[in-house]
């Protein structure tokens, strides 16, 4: 095994024509917000349904909110994008007299679902038989459309990226996006980390017994990258596969898992340190825990250790037990930290 500073071809920068990531080693994120919001309109805005007679229209593409990013990490694409989506449409029912307008809204298009999963509902501003049979068709026909188009966007979104994201290795002229594995946030479903909820567990005004917890695990990775893993926003998004509110900085708070997980930094030493006071929500109100994560670089590997005092003693198997599942393992996962290349 190839030791770090004794030749491992991953950080040969002569490897690459223009020395940047090596072998795509490294995390690399790139803003795929504005493309997707273009590539959204083309493919929806004036997309005809048209089947037995009916003939439908979107006629505006009324909202694209949200966001997207390409993230990229040993080669592996990583996506993530979340839109909330409104389109106005009309149609017309043959031998009809009046056109029906109405709406389509998509609330929530993410890679946390298959298209065929995607939310959407479709309504009208007019009453009456025809109307009915109009809004009956987008709904049956029209929403098949829509997911047809969706699914093209998700589509041309990894090959675009695929493009930028994944540099060619010495002696390649360009890209190969066929090669190169893509993956998503998840198993098409969020972490959400929700409490278990013991019905027999706090009496108010009783004494909290606590305990303390120790764990180590090792990573192949750099120990700044793991640092990174633990403080970048976009990283951390990575992992926990949900929305986070972070702040990186002593005195900074943070936000994850739903909420589930909150707390603040208390120290940070770049790569080598991290400390914190950290919280699960079905813990005793204004009870924080001290968490500290020690990073040890050592030739090829990182080894981490965590401390974390005054766990309610109920809570420690549970809070041990999703250390390892909801950290460790997915930061494992989600950045290959788990094993070389």
């Amino acid at each position: 095994m190839a030791k770090w500073g004794e030749g491992d071809p991953r950080w040969i920068v002569e490897e690459r024509p223009d020395a940047t990531n090596v072998n795509n080693w490294h995390w690399t994120e790139k803003n795929a917000g504005p493309w997707s919001q273009e590539r959204l309109k083309e493919l929806l805005d004036n997309l005809k349904i048209s089947q037995n007679g009916i003939d439908c229209k979107i006629t505006e593409v009324e909202k694209i909110d949200g966001e997207a990013t390409a993230n990229n990490r040993k080669g592996k694409l990583i996506f993530f994008y979340e839109w909330d989506i409104k389109l106005k449409w009309e149609g017309l029912l043959a031998g009809g007299k009046d056109k029906v307008k109405g709406e389509v809204n998509i609330p929530n298009l993410s890679e946390e679902n298959d298209v065929s999963e995607v939310d959407m509902t479709v309504t009208i501003k007019s009453s009456g038989d025809e109307a009915q049979r109009v809004k009956a068709f987008m709904h049956n026909v029209g929403k098949g459309v829509i997911r047809q188009q969706l699914a093209e966007y998700i589509r041309s979104l990894k090959e675009e990226f695929t493009k930028g994201l994944i540099l060619p290795k010495k002696g390649e002229d360009a890209p190969k996006p066929d090669n190169v594995k893509t993956i998503t946030s998840g198993f098409n479903k969020k972490i959400n980390m929700e409490p278990i909820v013991d019905r027999q567990q706090k009496q108010i005004g009783c004494k909290l017994d606590t305990k303390n917890i120790e764990l180590t695990e090792t990573f192949q990775c750099r120990a700044q990258e793991f640092y990174d893993a633990m403080t970048r926003i976009e990283m951390v998004t990575a992992f926990t596969q949900g929305h986070v509110k972070m702040e990186a900085e002593k005195g900074g708070k943070f936000w994850l898992f739903g909420g589930n997980v909150t707390g603040e930094f208390r120290e940070l030493v770049p790569g080598k340190k991290i400390v914190q006071y950290w919280r699960y929500k079905q813990w005793p109100d204004q009870h924080f825990s001290e968490v500290t994560f020690s990073i040890d670089e050592k030739e090829d590997h990182t080894i981490v250790t965590l401390k974390q005092d005054l766990v309610p003693s109920a809570e420690v198997d549970q809070t041990r037990a999703n250390w390892k599942r909801y950290y460790f393992d997915s930061i494992k996962r989600a950045f290959g930290f788990g094993a070389f290349l």
